[in-house]
């Protein structure tokens, strides 16, 4: 029937990214194998696709050993195109890409009505096999889900004009792998993820057979329901309300004895609106599922997760009362205890996420030796502005004499300190500043 494929092609099912984008790891070399590329209809249909188009053989023939030999690197799928990077005769590899047209909301409308039209046709595809009848089906409905000659639209940054060129060419004869295991990277191309694709034909079943329902038995309370449901065009989801412009401020709760922690919990609401508002705002704007506030380590985040120091430093730097009012400094108090700090260390540490956020608690305890470059340049610069001499010692330069000290950070900004004249117990002064001339002028304007 349909010729489908049973074994999976080096790591074929794909690494979900979201139901619109699909990656795979490079597919295993077929060095010495003349066995076809596609064995399912549809994957050789997309093979024969490509090979009416082109009009150098050669080309071909070069994209079928570049693929064969493994030169074509991680693949990634979205509707309307598939890339990869093509490892070809220099050591940068070139980026080719394959684009098919998507179909329109009227086109997917009259191809899900196809395959909702039989039973068989739903059961096929969750078992990863594309019925011809379908295919057919569509096509008389005026859907060609299979790309003819001309549809596929072949690009690489390679020099050669070729269409395709052999680096394209072994994108497509291994896109025809991708296709031979699973026909729904076919439908992801045209348009639409698998998750929405089967809840789509899900709810279309259902609605048959309310109306199936119906006319066996069009008098019993369950078939009128479901027909109800079935005639109830739903209606579209309103747009989401924008964000409002800054976190919520969270109800003050009775600091009582013998009662809940009070500070803890407002400090944890507080903290929870300042994520969920960032989620809202930066994440959004990106086009990404959610971000992270300034300065947050979530769990698992970079190179570590963070540390229980690390974490009641941020979540405390979220309060804006911390350290300040009676509340705040029992807080800071408990947090001292908790980590085995002094509370002077914990507001000390609360200023400078204040200042930088992980970073600017990094430049608190961590001090560390910058390679040649800006830091180097900072001395002459200060010089060149009539600025007092500062003391370089690994990251930071220093007049105790004054109290002032700049500790460069690894995110190439300058972290401002003072202290006392004489002392050596620096504090966080102020926000960071890429120049160190800025960062010091606004340091000495601060300290006059």
């Amino acid at each position: 029937m349909s010729g489908r494929r049973t074994g999976a092609a080096g790591g074929a099912s794909g690494r979900a990214a979201g139901d619109r984008r699909r990656d795979f790891p490079p597919l295993e070399p077929r060095r010495g194998s003349r066995a076809p590329f596609a064995e399912s209809w549809w994957g050789r249909a997309w093979i024969d696709a490509l090979e009416r188009t082109s009009l150098n053989t050669g080309r071909l023939s070069r994209g079928r050993t570049y693929a064969r030999g493994g030169h074509v690197l991680d693949i990634a799928v979205t509707p309307g195109r598939i890339t990869a990077q093509v490892q070809g005769s220099r050591s940068r590899p070139y980026r080719a890409e394959v684009r098919l047209r998507t179909f329109t909301e009227e086109q997917w409308d009259r191809f899900l009505a196809t395959a909702a039209g039989q039973a068989g046709h739903l059961a096929a595809l969750l078992d990863k096999d594309m019925p011809q009848t379908l295919a057919d089906s569509a096509d008389r409905a005026g859907v060609r889900l299979l790309p003819g000659p001309g549809d596929l639209e072949p690009h690489c940054s390679c020099p050669d004009t070729g269409r395709p060129c052999k680096h394209a060419a072994a994108l497509c004869y291994q896109a025809a792998r991708l296709l031979d295991v699973d026909p729904f990277v076919l439908l992801l191309l045209r348009g639409r993820g698998e998750a929405e694709l089967l809840a789509d034909l899900g709810r279309r079943n259902a609605l048959a057979g309310a109306r199936e329902a119906l006319a066996a038995e069009p008098g019993t309370p369950v078939a009128q329901v479901l027909h109800a449901a079935a005639l109830r065009p739903l209606p579209p989801l309103p747009p989401p309300l924008a964000p409002p412009p800054a976190p919520g401020q969270g109800p003050a709760l009775p600091d009582a004895p013998a009662a809940v922690d009070a500070p803890t919990l407002e400090l944890l609401a507080a903290d929870t609106a300042a994520r969920a508002h960032a989620r809202l705002t930066r994440g959004a704007a990106r086009g990404e599922p959610g971000g992270e506030p300034d300065g947050a380590l979530p769990q698992g985040a970079g190179p570590a997760a963070p540390t229980p120091w690390q974490d009641a430093v941020r979540l405390a730097a979220t309060l804006p009362t911390a350290g300040v009012t009676s509340a705040g400094r029992r807080l800071h108090a408990r947090l001292a205890a908790a980590t085995d700090r002094t509370p002077a260390q914990v507001g000390r540490a609360v200023a400078a996420w204040r200042q930088g956020g992980a970073e600017g608690l990094r430049m608190l305890e961590e001090p560390w030796d910058p390679p040649a470059g800006p830091f180097d340049r900072a001395r002459p610069a200060l010089a060149a502005a009539d600025l007092p001499p500062l003391r370089p010692y690994r990251n930071r330069l220093t007049d105790e004499a004054r109290g002032l000290q700049l500790r460069y950070g690894r995110d190439k900004r300058w972290y401002p300190y003072t202290a006392d004249p004489g002392s050596t117990d620096f504090w966080p002064a102020g926000p960071p500043d890429p120049d160190p001339v800025g960062a010091l002028t606004a340091l000495l304007a601060a300290t006059v």
